[in-house]
């Protein structure tokens, strides 16, 4: 990586800073203060027939460009994340029994799952690419998603499809069209593509 320019990760989220680590990347974490609900709330109120993509790519983008203002020259690596079922666009559930709703609904079908990456230096965004994911759960009993809940605990409430592929959540699905990083919150080969065309890790 690069000596002069700093690279930041504009998020929160575990699993994309151990994405990033794993990769070989070296980084600061300083997440994004941003009222993410507001944000999608006024997309899907202004944008007739706005889709999860669109969605995530705001988000993308005003995480990395907020963050970016406040560090001069860094570039800064903004991510989010959607879960769409049809028409509607599924939010982080807010308790464990909303998690339950969710699973419900999904259960036996599939949604959408959009991931979507930015990279802005001094406030400006200079590039950014959504991948989508879909994914078909099975259709699982009460006494399963009961079972579920109760060993995933709170964490079903870090993810916004109430599940971390990577875990217990793996169970979920029978079935999977996906790229893998795409599914765990990150287009993770575009951006390391574009991090060699910004001479931030060696081609």
């Amino acid at each position: 990586m690069s000596d002069v320019t700093q690279l930041i990760l504009a998020s929160a989220s575990v699993a994309r800073r151990a994405l990033l680590e794993a990769a070989g990347l070296e980084f600061e974490v300083i997440p994004a203060d941003i009222d993410e609900t507001a944000i999608r709330d006024a997309i899907l109120e202004k944008t007739s027939g706005a889709e999860a993509a669109d969605v995530a790519s705001v988000l993308a983008a005003e995480k990395a460009r907020v963050v970016s203002i406040e560090h001069a020259d860094a570039l800064v690596i903004g991510a989010d994340q959607v879960l769409a079922l049809g028409a509607k666009i599924f939010s982080k559930a807010g308790s464990v029994s909303e998690a339950r709703e969710h699973l419900v609904m999904l259960r036996g079908r599939t949604h959408d799952l959009v991931s979507a990456v930015a990279l802005a230096r001094n406030g400006v965004v200079h590039w950014q690419t959504t991948s989508t994911a879909a994914m078909t759960m099975r259709n699982y009993s009460d006494e399963f998603l009961g079972a579920y809940l109760k060993r995933a605990g709170d964490r079903v409430l870090g993810s916004v499809g109430c599940y971390e592929l990577e875990g217990l959540g793996v169970q979920l699905f029978e079935q999977i069209d996906g790229d893998y990083f795409t599914i765990l919150g990150i287009p993770l080969l575009a951006l390391l593509e574009r991090l060699r065309e910004e001479q931030m890790i060696t081609a």
